[in-house]
């Protein structure tokens, strides 16, 4: 099998990196490419991103993929799907917003968080992520402080214009699977049901990528077993 594990584009691919070592000792391919830092992209970003980072898995191989994306990245799997030369096997969604075509982000938040963000934004650029959380809400997701400060050396200011774009036209196709880790992706997880998707649930936080990779990695290659042998009949 050969999982790609998209990180979230207000994170850092580091999201991903324990994971992906654990789907190795596994047998499995496992690469987790990082997107362009938003700050940095000019012109369409669904569009950049995705032409970017196919380039990169596709200089990997063409063998076909298992897509992974975590939170924010779910809106970027049909593009990216799309600009990829690699077969995309499968798609599992974890704690993932799905794909809003016609939508921005903004769009689709949550109004007190929308609202908190807009107002919040300086110079047309939003707070890292890490400012985004209550006080000490970070430190309870991610207790190891080496672990909290790896992660928070990986953020950039964000450019709110990202936020606002409208997510381009396209669905999720295929099979596919959304693991559920927190409670906030609930609706989510219920949408991705309704596309007939299998759905699971590990009771752990929106972070456990990074704070429970055995757990994760089990979870996804048995997903990525299932679903390949759907595929394949």
């Amino acid at each position: 099998m050969r999982f790609v594990l998209l990180h979230s584009p207000l994170l850092g691919p580091l999201t991903w990196q324990a994971v992906g070592d654990d789907l190795r000792a596994r047998g499995a391919r496992a690469e987790t490419p990082a997107w362009p830092v938003l700050s940095q992209v000019s012109g369409s970003f669904y569009r950049t991103l995705a032409t970017k980072l196919a380039r990169a898995v596709d200089e990997a191989g063409d063998d076909p993929l298992i897509l992974v994306a975590h939170s924010g990245a779910g809106a970027l799997v049909p593009a990216t799907a799309a600009a990829l030369s690699a077969p995309v096997a499968a798609t599992i969604l974890v704690d993932a917003i799905l794909p809003h075509p016609g939508q921005c982000w903004l769009d689709t938040a949550p109004p007190a968080l929308r609202q908190d963000l807009t107002l919040g934004s300086q110079g047309g650029e939003l707070p890292t992520w890490d400012a985004w959380w209550p006080p000490g809400a970070l430190a309870r997701l991610i207790p190891d402080p080496g672990l909290r400060n790896a992660l928070v050396a990986e953020l950039t200011p964000l450019p709110l214009a990202y936020f606002e774009e409208a997510a381009p036209q396209g669905e999720l196709t295929g099979s596919g699977a959304y693991l559920q880790l927190s409670g906030a992706y609930e609706d989510q997880a219920q949408a991705a049901r309704l596309l007939g998707w299998r759905a699971r649930r590990l009771q752990l936080n929106h972070l456990s990528p990074l704070t429970a990779p055995k757990e994760v990695a089990a979870l996804l290659y048995a997903l990525g077993q299932e679903l390949l042998e759907v595929r394949h009949g």
